[in-house]
């Protein structure tokens, strides 16, 4: 599903040294941040079509001896003009406002311009040069492109950290570093390693290979892309910015980190953090799990656990902060999530954690299996092999007579065909060493549950992605839950006689008994699940701090059934918050506005989730927010209130429902949920 969303011991010792030695020696003088650092200024307000409206500026530090002229030309830019600061006074007013606010540099004392200095003191006031050396302010023309292929000349970019030599390329609002490999090639259902290559130079300025799926990608997949607003000048650790770690979706058989959905220029643009992207290993090739053999499966788990040990290692010379970093995802990127908050491989890498739309429940409605169950509660080796292991051998044709014979013909079976058979292994399993509990465990503060600040939510259709819209016209309601939920007729009388799941009748009884079955759905595989979780992590102290959230704004998302948006495109009409749909609010990619309120709440939204990778808490700092200039946010949050967290006392835990501006609300169809076994207090139920 498309929007679904030996072994390596990588100790502690690893952290302890990313975060305590310097970096390498002073870089060569090709690299780009030789002698400053260098930081991209843009008031990025995440209106695309306003993009023309604004310039932006590359920032560097002080340079010693060098004038304004030479090292702006050494990025093929000149100094900033004096007429490009008053013409946009009050962006640059803002942006520079900004930099002393966070204390990166001294506003006052001025900025090398062409021909002389500007001091931001309130007012763009403008002076002959100074004699000391000042930050330089130079020109920044490269245009708003994904790719170098159309960035104009000159936008290269190259930075060096652990022995090798990364050649980006800037755009308008970010520096960007795309397919660094973090993994040496992976061999097939082994532990990847972390890169081992020394004096590389990588060219960084296109995507790295998806990992095979479908009809495409390879086995030599494991890249991450770095979005960065801010390059420190090399061997410094000074100004390091907060990490956003995004962990895609997709079922754990599709997706990548390519996702123009979750590019992370705008929020590292508007929120001053750096993003990165990562690929893991999918489907088969990424989950096989065999009983009796050192097949144990969880290779993606492990690839994301890499992932995050060369971020700790190396991104602090890519401006972000190794001690401040928080994974997040959505769908099976927010499974992931939940499975690294209690991976003893992984706890200490991160300090905080946010679960998109993260599936789980259980066997409900007389099903004998529930899609989202193992998303939150993990098979045995031996029950994910019964599940997928004799059907792939069965249908790559590896039918030997021992199982060492059937192994050696499934490792010569080509990766795109292996991932396209009838069925694959995509079960994340308690292998001993990456997960070694059934679930997440929340009964208790415990040592095998990472005690740090979280974000769960869903979008409030979620369910409505997968649910089967009836092909033809339904005779009655029970026939139309039967279909949507694939329950029996037994379970769909149950759910009628049980009046907590009312029809509301529009005169199409289809769309009727459809809009009961979603709510189902998204209850039983989304919400439920995930306000049990937030509760019993408070309620317990497991988790530091717990949030919650539901979405009750989106464009699009995974629509299997085509029923789409409201025909005139308007939000205030009836229309489904699809799974995934939630993604450009977070990362600032909404491209189409329908309504003005539409940019408001992604501007409000984006502000919640980048607090949280700041302080582990989503409401922003109000002076951040009036330095910025951000005064749709201002607006938003004095509307809508502080953004409380769930407290473990009663059963009344704060939903922020996400809208412009949004409101408070109290845990959603708890009475539904108690009705299908997943109270707010499930996990509290028998040390669950």
């Amino acid at each position: 599903m498309a929007v679904l969303i030996g072994v390596v011991t990588i100790v502690a010792s690893l952290v302890k040294f990313a975060n305590s030695t310097p970096l390498e020696p002073r870089a060569a003088v090709d690299v780009s941040n030789a002698k400053g650092s260098l930081t991209l200024l843009y008031q990025n307000n995440l209106n695309a079509s306003d993009d023309k409206n604004h310039v932006g500026a590359l920032l560097l530090g002080s340079y010693p001896g060098s004038s304004a002229s030479t090292a702006c030309a050494a990025l093929n830019e000149k100094p900033l003009p004096q007429s490009t600061l008053q013409q946009y006074k009050s962006d640059f007013l803002r942006a520079l406002a900004y930099q002393d606010f966070a204390e990166y540099v001294d506003a006052s004392k001025g900025f090398e311009i062409e021909n002389g200095v500007v001091i931001a003191d309130g007012q763009l006031n403008f002076s002959t040069k100074s004699a000391q050396d000042l930050p330089i302010l130079c020109t920044q023309s490269a245009n708003n492109s994904s790719s170098i292929a159309t960035a104009v000349n000159g936008s290269q970019f190259v930075v060096a950290s652990r022995g090798n030599t990364y050649v980006g390329y800037r755009n308008q609002k970010s520096f960007r570093f795309l397919g660094i490999p973090y993994a040496d090639a992976p061999q097939r259902w082994t532990y990847s390693n972390l890169y081992s290559k020394k004096g590389q130079t990588i060219q960084a300025t296109v995507y790295g290979s998806q990992c095979a799926q479908g009809n495409s990608g390879s086995e030599d997949c494991l890249y991450l892309n770095i979005q960065t607003p801010y390059i420190p000048r090399a061997g410094s650790r000074r100004n390091l910015r907060p990490v956003m770690f995004w962990i895609h979706g997709g079922g754990f058989t599709g997706g990548s980190g390519a996702d123009s959905l979750s590019d992370g220029g705008n929020l590292a643009s508007k929120e001053d953090i750096v993003v990165v992207n990562i690929n893991y290993r999918l489907s088969t090739l990424g989950f096989l799990a065999i009983p009796g053999t050192n097949i144990s499966g969880n290779y993606g788990i492990a690839d994301q656990v890499v992932a995050l040990d060369w971020v700790v290692a190396n991104i602090a010379s890519f401006g972000g902060d190794p001690k401040q970093i928080t994974i997040i995802g959505e769908s099976a990127g927010a499974g992931s999530v939940r499975t690294l908050l209690s991976s003893p491989k992984a706890i200490g890498r991160y300090q905080g954690a946010v679960a998109m739309s993260n599936l789980g429940g259980g066997v409900a409605l007389g099903l004998k299996g529930d899609y989202g169950t193992t998303y939150s509660s993990y098979y045995t080796i031996n029950e994910s092999y019964t599940v997928a292991g004799p059907q792939i051998f069965a249908a790559a044709g590896c039918n030997g007579t021992s199982l060492s014979t059937q192994i050696s013909c499934l490792s010569q079976v080509p990766a795109l065909k292996l991932v396209s058979l009838p069925t694959v292994a995509r079960y994340v399993v308690q292998d001993g060493t990456y997960v070694n509990t059934p679930k997440l465990v929340l009964s208790t503060r415990n040592a095998s549950t990472a005690h740090v600040p979280v974000i769960f939510g869903v979008t409030r259709d979620d369910g409505a992605s997968f649910s089967t819209y009836p092909k033809t016209p339904v005779a009655n309601h029970s026939q139309g839950l039967q279909v949507a939920l694939g329950i029996n007729s037994t379970w769909a009388q149950r759910i009628i006689d049980s009046n907590l799941f009312p029809l509301y009748d529009t005169g199409n009884l289809t769309l009727d008994s459809f809009n009961v079955s979603q709510r189902i759905a998204t209850d039983k595989t989304f919400r439920c699940v995930d306000q049990a979780t937030v509760y019993a992590g408070s309620a317990t102290g497991a988790l530091e701090s717990s949030y919650y959230y539901q979405f009750e704004r989106t464009i699009n998302g995974f629509d299997p059934n085509n029923l789409g948006q409201p025909k005139d495109n308007n939000p205030n009409n009836p229309y489904f918050r699809f799974h995934g749909a939630d993604m450009p609010w977070v990362f600032g990619t909404l491209s189409t506005i329908r309504e003005p309120e539409d940019l408001y709440s992604v501007q409000l939204v984006s502000s919640y989730f980048a607090s949280f990778v700041r302080s582990g808490s989503p409401n922003p700092d109000p002076e951040y927010l009036r330095v910025r200039g951000y005064t749709n946010v201002i607006e938003g949050v004095r509307k809508s209130g502080s953004w409380e967290a769930v407290k473990g006392r009663g059963k009344n835990g704060e939903v922020r429902l996400l809208d412009w501006p949004g409101k408070k609300a109290g845990f959603v169809h708890q009475e539904q949920c108690e009705w299908l076994g997943y109270g707010v207090d499930y996990y509290l139920k028998s040390g669950k």
